[in-house]
């Protein structure tokens, strides 16, 4: 699973449209959150909008990469998580819906 924010809905759903369109991800969820943090040596607070991206290790640098190109931060969040387990199916499913090969959901 990947992590990244956006700036606002608006861009949240469209990084995420492109993002399954391209088969990098199975599913992405997003969520409002309130982001403190630090950057350029002052304390920031910023709305924005966090994407949970369903994905595969075979898939990670694609989706860094297509984020990085498509992301209007200088220096996005990306964090990958690795799934150590989950439902059978559903981890069949995401292997399928990312499958560049062949593009088809299992």
């Amino acid at each position: 699973m990947v992590i990244t924010t956006a700036p606002d809905r608006e861009t949240a759903e469209k990084l995420a449209e492109s993002i399954l369109e391209q088969h990098l991800a199975a599913c992405i969820q997003m969520a409002d959150i309130q982001s403190f943090f630090i950057w350029e040596g002052k304390l920031q607070k910023e709305g924005e909008v966090a994407l949970y991206i369903k994905t595969t290790e075979a898939r990670y640098h694609d989706l860094e990469a297509h984020i990085l190109e498509h992301h209007p931060y200088d220096v996005p969040e990306i964090i990958m998580l690795p799934i150590t387990g989950g439902l059978p199916g559903y981890l069949c499913w995401i292997d399928g819906a990312t499958d560049f090969a062949n593009g088809s959901e299992s």
